[in-house]
């Protein structure tokens, strides 16, 4: 009886081994499914890659900068046209 008990487990833990590894298949099958359907979703909705947004987010960056100096240059020569329009007078 012992015999037979012990081939009787060691069957239980081949069955139960292969059930785990088919398991672990499907759940890998599973997620690339999930993967795939996620890839084309995000593709289907245009949006940009992380690259793309970073490129641009350093383009309005240094345009803020630029239009920052640009401001300040008009006002340094509004003030010098002001001086100038005075001295005028």
């Amino acid at each position: 009886m012992t015999q037979t008990t012990g081939r009787l487990f060691d069957e239980l833990a081949k069955i139960m081994t292969s059930a785990a590894g088919a398991a672990q298949g499907l759940r890998g099958e599973v997620e690339n499914v999930i993967r795939a359907q996620a890839e084309r979703l995000l593709a289907d909705m245009d949006l940009v890659s992380r690259e793309e947004f970073e490129a641009v987010k350093l383009m309005a960056q240094k345009a803020r900068e630029e239009n920052e100096a640009l401001k300040q240059k008009l006002a340094e020569l509004s003030s010098r046209l002001e001086k100038l329009e005075k001295l005028e007078k």
